[in-house]
């Protein structure tokens, strides 16, 4: 009989398990699910000390000062509080931010991690503050300003002028960005075309304009109309100039003299002054292997529409070398 008693329940316990029985399984998820939520209910409940990376929120004067790179948007800390309150930070829910206060924005910059304990403290709602783990955050700023400037249409990618007379509509821009940046812009602007057109075109079409990073325009496109235009060609002498040189006054470089070849309307010809045609030579690219460095040309005058340097790059010698080299 007790064996017979021990048999039947333990077919009453193994039954549900062996037949698919809906309610049992809907009452076994039940009690699972609410097991769960009370786990994780009582676990938010109690005090963690952990580490966290806390929103900040930069004050300045955004009228008349933009940062030229990415402003740091958290710092990492160490606090204690409950699971609720860390949950909502790591979910990112309601959170008010840390504030920086940058009084005096311009130029480059660092706040000490030490510096941001009041305003982490103030902004954290039910979390205790043990220690900034975030040694220095580092910021930048420029002044904002604005310039308008003219349109003129760019050279080829080669270098070349392109055999077209161009009106713009509107005739200049508007950029707004970092002073440093805005004031470095060329003037008049140089306007790309996506292709070259067709030589016989006299139509309009209608060209994206773009700046350099962090520069705004108050226009995306304008109107572009090209009218075929004769070029000339000249081919001028330029001597290189050192740039980021170390000051060694034996550095030479071969050839000393480059040819330059400039394109101008003939209208223009009057006024072209070859000696704003510059070259420069650039330490920062200077080629190990074989001492070449690449060769640059610098803003050229608005009468000049295109211009090609003969010869890429020269070599770098030092005094004895150079003599040593035979001139042509």
């Amino acid at each position: 009989m007790p064996l017979q008693t021990a048999r039947s329940l333990a077919r009453w316990f193994v039954r549900p398990l062996s037949e698919p029985e809906r309610s049992f399984w809907r009452v076994v998820t039940s009690c699972f699910l609410a097991a769960v939520t009370l786990w994780v209910l009582n676990a938010l409940n109690k005090n963690y000390t952990t580490r966290v990376s806390y929103p900040l929120q930069w004050q300045y004067n955004d009228a008349q000062f933009i940062p030229v790179r990415p402003l740091t948007e958290s710092v990492s800390v160490q606090v204690t509080g409950r699971g609720w309150k860390l949950l909502r930070i790591a979910l990112g829910l309601d959170i008010r931010p840390a504030e920086v206060i940058v009084r005096r924005p311009g130029g480059a910059g660092a706040v000490p991690g030490t510096a941001l304990r009041s305003g982490l403290i103030g902004a954290m709602d039910g979390l205790q503050l043990n220690a900034v783990l975030t040694d220095t955050i580092y910021f930048e700023f420029d002044r904002l300003v604005t310039r308008r400037l003219p349109l003129r249409l760019s050279p080829d990618a080669t270098g070349e002028a392109l055999p077209f007379d161009a009106r713009f509509v509107p005739a200049d821009i508007t950029f707004k960005g970092p002073a440093n940046t805005v004031n470095a812009l060329p003037s008049p602007y140089p306007v790309h075309l996506p292709q070259a057109p067709a030589g016989s075109t006299d139509g309009s079409i209608r060209v994206p304009v773009g700046g350099p990073a962090l520069v705004q325009t108050d226009v995306q496109e304008v109107q572009v109309k090209l009218q075929p235009r004769q070029v000339h060609t000249r081919t001028i002498i330029v001597e290189p100039q050192l740039h980021h040189f170390p000051g060694d006054s034996t550095v030479k470089l071969w050839p000393a003299q480059v040819p330059v070849e400039v394109q101008f309307f003939p209208e223009d010809s009057a006024k072209l002054n070859t000696s704003q045609v510059q070259v420069f030579a650039d330490y920062r690219q200077l080629r190990e292997d074989d001492s070449t460095v690449q060769l640059s040309l610098r803003p050229l005058p608005v009468v000049i529409r295109g211009a090609r340097i003969g010869v890429t790059t020269v070599r770098v010698l030092s005094g004895a070398k150079y003599k040593s080299v035979p001139s042509r």
